[in-house]
């Protein structure tokens, strides 16, 4: 039986994935990274349970039936940018320290209850509108979190908000991300590289 790799996270992962059009794997990231591994060996099992809109609280209201029921051979997790966007759009912040907690108790499951290879991918964002700037502020110490519990829970890190500020060096912002966060079809196809490059590194 071949490999069951999961992707976790929010709407950068969900694009659209309940829609059959897509095969359940949205129209991002996920879908690319499926296509190219199901060319190389068609008995390996992609499964996308990103949920628009979620923050790393709503992963661990689901996280038995959603991750541990599933028994993921590799895990792949891209979550927090919400848990950054809901105090400056809703006056809803999460603390970082209850944002780590959280994280660190759903890793915690994941080490205790299956065998899984995970990796974590830095929450990120770019500069437009010109109001993410101020996100740094919050989203910062967010990425230092999820740094600690890649070496806390010795998982793979891809570290994305680094990856999407170099690439936008030779490019407009937007040709990446249609608001700083939510990625064009260039800014999935980066996901999707460096996703790549690291699982086959291992």
């Amino acid at each position: 039986m071949g490999k069951t790799i999961l992707f976790q996270g929010d709407s950068i992962t969900d694009t659209g994935r309940r829609e059959a059009s897509t095969d359940f794997l949205g129209k991002g990231y996920v879908h690319k990274i499926a296509d190219i591994l199901a060319a190389r060996d068609a008995s390996v099992q992609v499964i996308n349970r990103g949920i628009s809109g979620n923050r790393v609280v709503d992963l661990v209201a689901r996280w038995q039936e959603d991750c541990i029921d599933l028994n993921p051979d590799v895990l792949t997790i891209l979550i927090g940018i919400n848990d950054c966007w809901r105090k400056y759009d809703s006056n809803d912040p999460t603390p970082v320290e209850a944002f780590e907690a959280n994280y660190d108790a759903i890793l915690t499951q994941v080490r205790a209850k299956t065998k899984a290879t995970i990796f974590l991918m830095e929450p990120y964002v770019l500069p437009v509108p010109a109001d993410r700037l101020q996100w740094r502020e919050t989203l910062d110490p967010q990425i230092q979190a999820v740094r600690r519990l890649a070496k806390k829970h010795r998982t793979h890190l891809i570290p994305l908000d680094a990856i999407f500020a170099i690439a936008a060096i030779d490019c407009d912002y937007t040709d990446l991300t249609v608001d700083g966060v939510h990625p064009t079809d260039a800014g999935h196809e980066l996901i999707c590289r460096e996703w790549l490059r690291a699982y086959d590194a291992l």
